[in-house]
């Protein structure tokens, strides 16, 4: 299976375990190209539409206010969003988000 231009994942800092189950939207340009969840590694690595990159404006939108509150845990942060730019549509883009419930971090990955 081809692996999808823009991929993510997430990992709790509180349990260091992935954060499987979470819903990511990814737009361009303010209207939303894909949808998914995350798996058991934490990850998504295809979405439920294809699409190319083209250059512009992304971001992802992790729901995870529903997340902790399935695992019967209280956050400060309901949504996260990222929004990153893409300039050379020949790259891979890997966004991962660390997460708390009250606090988050992010980098480009590999």
């Amino acid at each position: 299976m081809k692996r999808a231009p823009v991929t993510t994942h997430i990992l709790d800092l509180v349990t260091g375990r992935p954060s499987s189950g979470v819903t990511v939207s990814l737009f361009f340009e303010g209207e939303q190209l894909a949808q998914s969840k995350t798996n058991e590694d934490g990850r998504i690595a295809s979405w439920n539409s294809d699409f190319g990159l083209e250059r512009g404006r992304y971001r992802l939108e992790f729901e995870v206010g529903p997340w902790f509150k399935s695992l019967g845990r209280e956050a400060f942060y309901e949504e996260i969003q990222i929004a990153f730019l893409v300039s050379n549509v020949e790259e891979h883009f890997h966004v991962p988000l660390l997460l708390s419930p009250h606090g988050y971090s992010t980098y480009r990955g590999s």
